[in-house]
């Protein structure tokens, strides 16, 4: 039967070329006192950085900043922020980047309303609860991982070799900046990574063998071909808005919870990939991109087969016609043609810099040392066979 769900995604998406001349009448809704967050300089040399703080200044709102947030966004800048939004009483964060930043801003929104160290919120033997955070606004310039979205975010601690992601509905932004434009200037290499992480966020949910809503494959199968087709435009065009425009909505639909619908199962690639780049800080795109066609022949059977067909058939045009066997690899060899001929990405792990020394502690820790409840249930040692087909 189709599970019952609520679908709630309160957050004002102001879409368009446009649309900044509306910041500083939102960040007002929530006070005075701002703090900006942003990475390592991109948003000055693309000039974006000098308008956004003349709308704050223009709308009377007192500026603060941090600056240095990294991909795979660390627990020590999440710390720092939080902690000037003690120092100086911040009423609202505005973050400025792609998720690193947009995920990094909401732990330390919720850093800012607790005593403790924000790692708690993270420590899974601790998993302190998240029932507050100050409000956050984002202006994305990276479509990628959705943060912009919805109301989770993923955290790398170095010391300890962590990666955890969590879901608060506290940390869902108030409102959130997309314009086209701001992605002009990210590399051909990053919109590569983007899509794949996009194409993964989809791919988690719609391969499932639960009865789902016929509507929500349909429109997960629109998505995936959106991709697919604009993403190759705009490694080849980056200032063709029409791409630009479609990959970054596309992104935030991937994931904000609309194309869940109920669904229950737990995602496999992402905790797989989270330890890839604990331990190698590798791009989280690429390495979703190396794991997602070993982990659909891994889960291949005659269980699962019927979604293999549904997906070769509706998102590349596979002739239906065709044995399921057929059909499925054919659709996997496709989706890999386009990760690594059409996006240009690495291929297998020793590509990338990465061996078979922690294969056995990333497994564990991915499965949290039981099942995987996913798409096809994993083991340690699943996940292991997994690693290891990335090798060549």
């Amino acid at each position: 039967m189709i599970n019952d769900f609520v679908y709630d995604i309160p957050v004002r998406v102001y879409f368009g070329r446009d649309q900044l001349k509306n910041l500083g009448t939102e960040l007002k809704k929530y006070g005075t006192r701002v703090l900006m967050t942003y990475g390592c300089g991109s948003i000055k040399r693309m000039g974006l950085y000098d308008r956004v703080v003349k709308e704050i200044k223009d709308a009377g709102l007192e500026l603060y900043e941090l600056s240095g947030i990294a991909p795979n966004p660390r627990i020590d800048s999440v710390r720092q922020g939080a902690q000037m939004c003690k120092e100086h009483h911040i009423d609202v964060l505005l973050a400025v980047g792609g998720g690193s930043t947009i995920d990094a801003t909401k732990f330390m929104a919720a850093g800012a309303c607790v005593d403790h160290d924000p790692w708690d919120f993270l420590d899974l033997q601790k998993w302190s609860p998240i029932e507050r955070a100050l409000p956050i606004v984002s202006i994305l310039t990276l479509a990628a991982t959705g943060s912009e979205m919805d109301s989770g975010g993923v955290i790398s601690n170095p010391e300890t070799h962590d990666k955890i992601g969590r879901l608060a509905p506290a940390m869902l932004p108030k409102a959130s900046f997309l314009d086209p434009t701001n992605t002009f200037t990210v590399s051909a290499y990053q919109t590569a990574c983007g899509a794949a992480d996009m194409m993964s966020h989809i791919i988690e949910v719609y391969f499932n063998m639960n009865q789902d809503l016929y509507m929500l494959d349909c429109f997960m199968e629109g998505l995936m071909k959106t991709i697919i087709r604009y993403a190759p435009i705009a490694m080849r065009e980056p200032d063709n808005y029409e791409a630009r425009a479609n990959l970054m909505w596309t992104s935030s639909w991937a994931i904000n919870g609309f194309v869940d619908g109920g669904k229950q199962q737990a995602w496999s690639c992402h905790p797989m990939e989270h330890e890839l780049s604990a331990y190698y800080d590798i791009t989280h795109g690429l390495g979703l991109a190396i794991l997602t066609p070993r982990w659909m022949e891994y889960c291949l059977d005659e269980t699962t087969v019927s979604k293999y067909v549904q997906f070769g058939v509706n998102v590349f045009g596979i002739d239906p016609a065709l044995e399921p066997m057929d059909i499925a690899h054919q659709a996997i060899d496709r989706l890999s043609d386009f990760l690594f001929g059409t996006l240009q990405l690495k291929r297998t792990l020793p590509e990338v810099g990465i061996d078979e020394t922690h294969f056995a502690v990333m497994a564990r820790k991915s499965v949290n040392g039981g099942t995987l409840a996913g798409f096809k249930p994993l083991q340690q040692h699943d996940v292991e066979a997994i690693y290891r087909m990335c090798m060549k």
